[in-house]
């Protein structure tokens, strides 16, 4: 099973240092699972407009072959002004609205307030939702206090659900391989 760990922004080390921490948890747990970081610095990204795939550049169109071809997705994400970051919404414009059909997903997001967890709820889950993943219900928010200089987490707070959501996320993969992902619906 090949699991996308999505590094949703092009600045900052907080979110790849949340990813790379669930990933050695989800290792803990299935070991066998391939799993991948893609970080969107990595990118020449276009701006989406609706023109088909392949009018891309070929960064562009890396990026939904990589999201196709996974079979479940950890999403993280910086809030900033209170929203996902730019470049994360235009990868989900610009993929097809099947890509990630009753595939799994979890989220693991960090911003500068506390209140910033909100975006997760307003955001993220109604995109993934448009989707149709399996959005996992325990997501992780961690906040600058979180983190030392280094950006390592040290809060054992964080620690913990980290673990938890990387049980929940493997249990809801392990469900996801008895769904078919095919469209019974036009749409």
């Amino acid at each position: 099973m090949k699991i996308l760990l999505v590094d949703g922004t092009i600045v900052g080390r907080k979110t790849g240092a949340v990813l790379e921490q669930v990933k050695t948890y989800i290792q803990d747990f299935r070991p066998e699972m391939e799993l991948e970081i893609l970080s969107l610095a990595d990118y020449d990204h276009q701006f989406v407009d609706g023109r088909p795939l392949g009018e891309y550049n070929d960064s562009m169109q890396e990026i939904a072959r990589r999201f196709k071809e996974a079979d479940g997705y950890i999403i993280a994400s910086p809030i900033f002004q209170g929203s996902i970051p730019g470049v994360l919404k235009n990868t989900f414009d610009l993929l097809h609205p099947h890509t990630m059909r009753y595939k799994p997903v979890s989220i693991v997001a960090n911003g500068g307030t506390y209140q910033h967890h909100l975006v997760i709820e307003n955001q993220l889950k109604p995109i993934l939702d448009y989707f149709r993943s399996l959005v996992t219900p325990n997501y992780v928010y961690t906040h600058t206090s979180h983190f030392d200089a280094d950006n390592n987490i040290i809060n054992e707070d964080v620690h913990d659900r980290l673990r938890e959501l990387a049980r929940v996320f493997v249990q809801y993969a392990e469900m996801s391989t008895h769904l078919s992902k095919e469209a019974l619906d036009i749409d």
